[in-house]
């Protein structure tokens, strides 16, 4: 009988037995379970690996009302750029479902040094709205598969009862990435005017990482990643069952054994859930410069307290959730939580005047109940996962990552329409500010007449009936002479054949009506929101777990009586061969 090995193994495992240079560049995969310290090693790396991703992903919401003035773009056109970079992302999304063949380090390696290269040269560059797109899309592209590299790494080196910490940490990419975009644009915009220098700094940033991670990522071996991992006890126990695994079965018709509805209604779950997330990601800037007439760096500043919070929030969740050893019941709450308070940030929408750090309050509390929610829920999707086929978790998260970028694309693409009052607003809002400051003294002259003489006027310049009674008018309106006034209508008359002027009268009143019926079209698609929140939480019932913190411990306590007796049987079958 062939001798099988169960003393502890040491370090971060025993690598491949290619050279330094393969190792460095391709080969990546250890045959041991890793020690702890090599572990935590491994998924900061994933972490910060996501975190800049998506930093890169997420800083065109900063400076998108400098994007669109750069570029003379529309509104609807930089939203359907956000449509097409989610729709190609979840379709590459499924392709990193071969992560369960092929491995997911070098997935995230590479995808690091696309996107840094893009950011960093391509997107400062780009000549014009087209080749934005194309290259912002492009990102969109990696973004996607990156989406299930991380995460399927994370679980890799995670085992379930410290699955919702690691993940919670996980969760810290999206949500730091956010948090990162704020900080840096609101202290930098100030100082650094372009918006340009907002990207070079992110793609500097990323390949920095990039070569971080080619030195010190790794992954384990299919036999090893292949298997359920309850606890670090069963470490010795998998590293035996490894060698008999075979690989090939297990993999056998990955999407037929994916597609229940358990984990695509999980997946569509989550993705509803999180469309407050996304809308707070891409428009926030937008929104509050529109609505509450905010600039950008005071935006980006309330961002700073909506990550920072969620940020922490996904970190205390996820250890108390490992602690009591159940995800539901945080579901639950971080569900219910998150529509109450996503409620109460809407009933504000329509109050203009509403204070800074009144929403600094409500949207910190959202963040937190966002997190209550996501972290547990990322540990309960992937022992979903687990329930089905330990081997297919890529093709598993791929599900997940098809489902939630399909929904943020499909709900992007209707934002426009629900909020059709953006569009007059983004487009013309800012030129329209800058001619008002410009022809003040002329709108102020045409305000002060009849608006039945000024029509006449306009009709019939040389009516000196209709010239007389606005140049009184205007003399008793700013207290001067009938000839100073006569010579402010003068003016006014010249202004009035000059485009700019044709504009500010054409475009002006469809602004102002814009600005009226904003908010309340804002609100409504909050309303969207809490649906998506409301929904999420029947969903619950389909995932694994306990509700219980008692039955889970006692789930646990006989799964370690399991692995013991297996691991007796091993040792005395070792022992007799």
């Amino acid at each position: 009988m062939a001798q099988t090995t169960l003393a502890p193994t040491g370090g971060g495992g025993q690598a491949s037995p290619h050279g330094l240079l393969g190792r460095t560049l391709w080969y990546r995969s250890i045959d041991r379970y890793p020690d702890t310290g090599a572990r935590i090693f491994y998924l900061g790396i994933v972490v910060v690996a996501t975190i800049i991703l998506y930093y890169q992903l997420y800083v065109a919401g900063a400076v998108a009302p400098q994007i669109l003035a750069h570029y003379d773009m529309t509104f609807r056109f930089y939203v359907y750029i956000t449509v097409v970079g989610n729709a190609v992302g979840a379709f590459t999304s499924l392709l990193a479902g071969l992560g369960d063949r092929w491995g997911r380090a070098n997935m995230t390696v590479y995808g690091l040094l696309i996107t840094g290269l893009l950011v960093l040269f391509g997107i400062p560059n780009a000549p014009n709205e087209w080749a934005f797109a194309v290259i912002v899309v492009a990102v969109g592209f990696v973004e996607g598969i990156i989406l299930v590299a991380t995460p399927a790494l994370v679980r890799d080196f995670s085992p379930q009862l410290g699955r919702a910490s690691a993940m919670g940490f996980w969760t810290l990419g999206p949500v730091v990435g956010s948090l990162v975009v704020a900080e840096v644009a609101s202290h930098t915009l100030g100082h650094l005017h372009a918006w340009q220098d907002q990207f070079v700094i992110c793609g500097i940033v990323g390949l920095v990482v990039f070569a971080f991670a080619m030195f010190g990522l790794r992954e384990l071996t299919p036999g090893l990643r292949d298997q359920l991992m309850v606890s670090m006890r069963d470490r010795a126990l998998i590293e035996a069952r490894a060698k008999g695994i075979d690989i090939e079965s297990t993999l056998k018709r990955p999407w037929r054994q994916m597609l229940h509805l358990d984990i695509v209604l999980s997946a569509f779950a989550i993705a509803v859930f999180l469309i407050i997330y996304y809308t707070m990601v891409g428009f926030n800037v937008i929104y509050f410069g529109a609505i509450f007439g905010w600039s950008a760096s005071q935006a980006n500043a309330l961002g700073n307290w909506i990550w920072a919070f969620d940020a922490g929030g996904l970190i205390v969740i996820g250890i108390l959730s490992d602690r009591l050893r159940v995800r539901k019941p945080f579901m639950i709450v971080g569900g219910l939580g998150a529509a109450a308070m996503t409620i109460y940030y809407l009933l504000q929408a329509t109050h203009p005047h509403t204070g800074y750090y009144t929403f600094v309050w409500i949207v910190s509390l959202l963040a937190v109940f966002l997190a209550v929610a996501y972290a547990p829920w990322m540990a309960s999707y992937t022992e979903t996962v687990e329930r089905r086929n330990p081997a297919l978790t890529a093709t598993g998260l791929a599900v997940w990552g098809w489902i939630i970028r399909a929904v943020v694309a499909i709900s992007i693409l209707i934002l426009p329409f629900v909020v059709n009052s953006m569009t007059p607003i983004v487009d013309n809002g800012a030129k329209l500010t800058a001619l008002e400051k410009h022809y003040a003294v002329d709108i102020a002259t045409a305000g002060a007449v009849d608006p039945a003489t000024l029509h006449t006027l306009t009709v019939n310049p040389s009516n000196t009936t209709a010239g007389l009674k606005a140049a009184t008018e205007v003399s008793a309106k700013f207290n001067i002479s009938v000839p100073a006034a006569i010579t402010r209508l003068e003016a006014l008359g010249a202004a009035s054949k000059q485009s700019d002027f044709k504009f500010l009268q054409s475009e002006g009143p469809k602004v102002e009506q814009a600005l009226k019926v904003s908010p309340g079209q804002w609100q409504n698609w909050f309303w969207v929101c809490v649906a998506g929140e409301l929904i999420f939480v029947p969903m619950v019932l389909l995932m694994a777990g306990r509700w219980s913190p008692k039955k889970a411990k006692e789930d646990a306590e006989t799964h370690e009586r399991m692995v013991n007796e297996e691991l007796a049987k091993l040792a005395a079958a070792s022992s007799e061969s």
